[in-house]
């Protein structure tokens, strides 16, 4: 064959090249290969010269036989991919949004109480600032719910608790003779007053266990049973406990408690002693709701029951087992139900569980969440709320650091196994509000947004450790989920987006996009997130105008912190490999 210089010629040889490249190594699952079939589609061809033909062949020749013999470890070229299509139809609207929180569970009562005021300052700020720096960036994640723990007592008991670890017992505002001391959890106050000062709008108080003076076996954890850990008659009491704690809070420290959770995980037996906590059957549920409701009802309270916080979303749509904690849509939501609550007064119409075991692989996060979406829908206004979540499966290293929960991972490979979580939670959920776990962790697990240390150590949980002080740090998990809570507020809603892809599962491995919108402030937010290692482009359309056809992005990446970056056109939308991207619009 002759070759010649002229551009047509060029191209059948790039062509030819490739496709012996492919012959080749066809059906052998060579990556060195693809890589390199890569490299010879994006050559030049309309400046290459016999010499460059020549050079091509022989690399082609070389690399497509190493690869047929060994694993090399070439490294990936960069990939400029068409422009997508991206449609936001604002006009069809979904779920609207209730807040974005976390909890103080334990670790908020040692820093608040102990840490210097600079430190904690700081952390508040994370948390729950939302305003801008100078620069247009956000100075925090501006949670716009927080989750403050009612504890049971564990703290008074000591070691006599049960629980060896000081950071996972609570005080108790209640002694056993019935007196209150509202000077307890100083720590966990001093967090409720910098969330209110910092614009938090919503609050929600929970409890795990009664008061151990209350439990059948003394302790803030059960025995191996498969009922409520509190005594014959003492449920009344229990009720009345949480609804002094949520009235007098407010009077104290100025904030008020829109919502109430009673129960936690109900479905587990809680008899470990790992931290305070309770089984509770639906019958107990049911009972226990009754006698909240009349007192928030008899005492003027506006504080709504937000029943569920089932362990795994499962147990709210189906039958799991025989333990009577399954099924909690229906039992509680069916106006048919002996057990029905739906017509009690200060009750949420809401059912909320956590995330976690139903996140992997990405077929089952698929489906629970199309099957718990379904059964919420069954009853008319009923919500979702995923209320609690950090990673404690074991999807292996390609998703997270170490392979599971272990281990702290303050950089994107876990933010992006969340953010991608956090999308399916709001999408095919339909979630309404979605609150991560706890806050603040000292421990060398990924069950924190800000990570506290003695800065020789990646976490520790000896007695004492980072107590008084040490060094807090925040995390490209906090940051990614700053992108949803910065941006989508309450009152928000959710409308629909389409995408040339119409395979979840292949978005669950690439981009992932969802928009909301406020009416009132005339915003259109769009939040990406781009778990793949190559840049996309987007083309947006929409059924509105924005102003000046624009959107301002804000950037969670390896390098930047929900980074304010420059106005983007709506037809060459950025979002680049390994991301969480905010595109924020003015509607006209």
């Amino acid at each position: 064959m002759r070759l010649a210089s002229n551009a047509s010629t060029a191209r059948r040889a790039s062509h030819i090249c490739v496709t012996v490249v492919r012959y080749l190594c066809a059906g052998k699952g060579l990556p060195a290969g693809c890589r390199l079939i890569e490299k010879i589609e994006l050559f030049n061809v309309e400046t290459m010269n016999h010499k460059n033909y020549m050079y091509v062949w022989g690399l082609g020749a070389l690399f497509a036989l190493s690869s047929c013999s060994s694993e090399l470890d070439i490294p990936e070229a960069p990939v400029y991919n068409r422009e997508r299509s991206l449609t936001v139809t604002l006009n069809q609207e979904f779920q609207t949004i209730d807040g974005f929180g976390a909890s103080d569970a334990w670790r908020c009562q040692m820093v608040g109480r102990y840490w210097p005021e600079e430190k904690k300052n700081a952390i508040a700020d994370w948390l729950f600032s939302h305003e801008f720096d100078e620069n247009g960036n956000p100075k925090g994640i501006g949670l716009s719910m927080w989750r403050f723990y009612i504890g049971s007592g564990s703290m008074e008991q000591g070691a006599e608790s049960g629980i060896a670890d000081e950071w996972r017992r609570a005080e108790c505002f209640q002694s056993a003779d019935g007196t209150y001391d509202w000077e307890k959890q100083a720590g966990q106050r001093w967090f409720l007053r910098a969330a209110r000062d910092r614009g938090v709008g919503r609050f929600l108080a929970f409890s795990l266990s009664a008061p151990v003076h209350m439990s059948l076996n003394g302790k803030g954890f059960s025995t191996p049973e498969q009922r409520m850990n509190i005594q014959e008659g003492k449920m009344p009491a229990y009720a009345d406990f949480l609804v002094d704690c949520i009235e007098n809070l407010q009077k104290k420290e100025g904030v008020t408690f829109n919502y109430l959770s009673p129960v936690n995980e109900p479905q587990w037996d809680w008899s470990s002693g790992s931290q305070e906590g309770t089984p509770v059957t639906n019958e107990e549920m049911h009972q226990f709701v009754t006698l909240l409701s009349e007192r928030l009802s008899q005492r003027g309270l506006s504080t709504t029951i937000a029943l569920g916080e089932a362990g795994s979303i499962n147990y709210l749509y189906q039958d799991v087992n025989a333990e009577n904690r399954d099924n909690q849509i229906e039992a509680f939501w069916n106006p048919s139900s002996s057990l029905s609550i739906a017509s009690l007064p200060n009750v949420e119409k809401v059912m909320t569980g956590h995330s976690y075991w139903s996140v992997w692989p990405l077929e089952d996060m698929i489906s629970h969440r199309r099957n718990l979406s379904t059964k919420i829908g069954t009853y008319s206004g009923l919500k979702y709320w995923q209320t609690e979540y950090c990673p404690m499966e074991s999807p292996g290293t390609s998703e997270v650091p170490n392979g599971d929960g272990n281990v702290r991972d303050l950089g994107m490979q876990t933010a992006l196994y969340v953010a991608r979580i956090i999308h399916h939670d709001l999408t095919y959920a339909n979630a309404s509000s979605w609150q991560w776990w706890t806050a603040l962790t000292r421990a060398n697990y990924k069950d924190g947004l800000i990570y506290l240390d003695d800065g020789n150590s990646e976490g520790g949980q000896s007695a004492g450790y980072c107590k008084e002080d040490g060094y807090a740090r925040d995390s490209k998990l906090m940051w990614a989920f700053g992108n949803y809570s910065f941006f989508v507020r309450p009152g928000m809603k959710r409308v629909a987006v389409t995408t040339d892809s119409s395979d979840p599962l292949n978005e669950a491995k690439d981009v992932m996009i969802s928009a909301y919108k406020d009416e009132a402030a005339g915003k259109l937010v769009i939040v990406a997130v781009n778990i793949g290692k190559v840049n996309r482009e987007y083309h947006l359309n929409t059924d509105c105008k924005l102003k000046n056809q624009t959107l301002v992005p804000y950037v969670t990446s390896e390098n930047s912190n929900l980074a304010k970056g420059t106005e983007m056109p709506v037809n060459e939308l950025s979002i680049p490999a390994r991301s969480v991207v905010t595109f924020v619009g003015e509607i006209e």
